[in-house]
């Protein structure tokens, strides 16, 4: 059980509470365009967004995890190499649409934080996309399934994420609808459905 600021020891409930409280920090992020003043494509960027979203659930809210971490058979940056992965991924190009997907992939290898890394990250490449292309995803066209197995695959091969995301891309970075549903999906993508943003 992750320790949390809400003393909450249920899991189910904790996810319950983290879906509520960090998608209407994401709105905020958004409606106050607080990530209009700062670079696109940096961890320290990166950071700010996983602390603005997190901070009231968790005391490691922006900070680098301290443990090291896996998902199933693939195991994340270890921790021993995770600060000078996270200042190469800063050094990455991100002029174009592939160059930004292979800078969002190195970024997801990293995984730099205890929980949340999913979320923010998608946020995060969603910010660079716009500063840099003027377009955004619109994550409701992007299937899980697909989306997940892609990324997975991503290490190796990427090619195919490069495709999925492509397909999805809009030039509506200002859209208020877009952005609400690209949060519901990005949440429902690991397994976060009890609450619309809209309805929150």
């Amino acid at each position: 059980m992750i320790k949390n600021k809400s003393g909450i020891t249920d899991y189910s409930k904790l996810a319950v509470e983290e879906e509520r409280i960090s998608k209407k920090k994401a709105l905020e992020l958004f409606e106050k365009n607080i990530l209009d003043t700062f670079p696109s494509g940096k961890f320290s960027t990166l950071q700010i967004i996983h602390k603005y979203l997190f901070e009231e659930i968790y005391d490691f809210a922006g900070k680098i995890r301290t443990l090291n971490i896996a998902k199933g058979n693939f195991r994340f940056v270890p921790i021993i190499y995770l600060e000078s992965a996270l200042k190469n991924i800063d050094t990455m190009p991100q002029s174009n649409f592939d160059e930004i997907i292979e800078k969002y992939i190195e970024m997801n290898v990293a995984h730099p934080f205890r929980e949340g890394n999913g979320r923010s990250m998608r946020i995060w490449l969603d910010h660079i996309l716009k500063t840099e292309i003027n377009n955004v995803i619109d994550w409701s066209k992007v299937d899980k399934q697909d989306y997940l197995l892609a990324m997975e695959r991503s290490p190796i091969k990427d090619t195919e994420i490069k495709l999925i995301l492509k397909n999805a891309l809009t030039d509506k970075v200002n859209d208020r609808t877009i952005f609400i549903k690209g949060i519901d999906y990005s949440y429902y993508y690991e397994g976060y459905k009890t609450f619309k943003l809209k309805n929150l």
